[in-house]
């Protein structure tokens, strides 16, 4: 009798815990967040993704109610920064603030990383589209896209490019380019996109393609000049601006930034954390300032970003494999 009544309690012991339990998480979720959200960000500061996000961020702390803090993590092509999040505890406040490059390009390029873009996150959404443009020191003899691909074909193998390092969208931009046009040209990485604008306005490297949001005020100073825009139309930042297409049917490169969490992040704080972001990207002022920068709003929410990156996969499967591309 003893013995059955020590179980008995114990079991109700038990069940009050475990209940307790399930209330405290639940509790937890419900009234998320209720502290500081770090984002880690695999990419430089100043690189595209860096200056989309940090304005969206900060709206989106203010529809929160709590500080929204980014630590840049460039490291090791952004594979350093990037496991991290996906080994952080999956409650909502360690996100990750990524471009395509981190969950289409370099999937592609290692054969061996900590994490699986598709396994390793819960997508939240996109955050808008990347707008690139083939930018050239002013000295260069060319004016179009055109030139460039017949100058690169009158000198085969003479005319450099410059990229943030193997695997990098201005890699992936250039190397799509080059499959595209035929054009000669010569892979120059650098250890960063920063580094690789730097010299293209000294004139060590003649060409890149870049985000329009990094190297616009240098195309306003006259320290670049604007070859093509890579998208289906021009700019409104610049009219005058031919875009690739233009001068070769058919090319285009763009690029993304998004914001994903740890795999088993809860529903709820997804959900929390969309709205948030869709409340922020209302902001009369702040699309203002991001639409100046050269970003493109794009449809948010998981599905459309499930969708980009399964897509996103298999074109850079085939560009990698196609250009013989290998790792830093």
């Amino acid at each position: 009798m003893t013995q059955n009544l020590s179980i008995t309690v114990f079991l109700r012991i038990g069940f009050f815990f475990f209940c307790s339990l399930g209330f405290g998480i639940a509790n937890a979720q419900t009234n998320y967040p209720n502290r500081t959200i770090q984002t880690i960000m695999p990419l430089q500061a100043g690189s595209g993704v860096d200056l989309l996000y940090r304005p969206i961020a900060q709206k989106m702390a203010e529809n929160l109610g709590q500080v929204i803090t980014i630590e840049n993590i460039p490291g090791g092509a952004g594979l350093i920064g990037t496991a991290k999040v996906a080994q952080s505890p999956a409650e909502g406040y360690v996100l990750g603030a990524f471009n395509d490059s981190i969950l289409t390009m370099l999937p592609n390029l290692y054969k061996k990383i900590d994490y699986d873009p598709v396994q390793s996150f819960v997508p939240i959404s996109e955050l808008a589209a990347i707008t690139f443009v083939l930018v050239a020191n002013p000295s260069f003899p060319g004016n179009t896209a055109a030139d460039l691909v017949r100058i690169a074909k009158e000198k085969p193998g003479k005319i450099d490019y410059a990229s943030g390092g193997n695997g990098s969208p201005q890699h992936i931009g250039m190397e799509i380019f080059r499959q595209y046009t035929g054009a000669p040209i010569v892979h120059i990485p650098y250890r960063g996109a920063a580094a690789a604008v730097t010299d293209v306005m000294a004139g060590q490297v003649p060409v890149m393609i870049s985000a329009l949001s990094v190297v616009l005020p240098h195309i306003r100073a006259g320290k670049l000049k604007v070859l093509g825009i890579a998208s289906k139309t021009r700019s409104p930042l610049l009219p005058n601006a031919p875009t690739i297409d233009e001068s070769i049917k058919g090319y285009e490169f763009s690029t993304w930034g998004a914001l994903l969490a740890p795999k088993g992040t809860p529903a709820v704080v997804v959900d929390k954390l969309n709205e948030a972001l869709a409340n922020a990207l209302k902001d009369p002022k702040l699309r203002e300032q991001l639409i100046a920068q050269g970003f493109e709003l794009a449809p948010l929410g998981p599905d459309h970003l499930k969708m980009m990156i399964a897509q996103g996969l298999v074109r850079m499967k085939k560009v990698i494999k196609d250009g013989g591309i290998q790792p830093d």
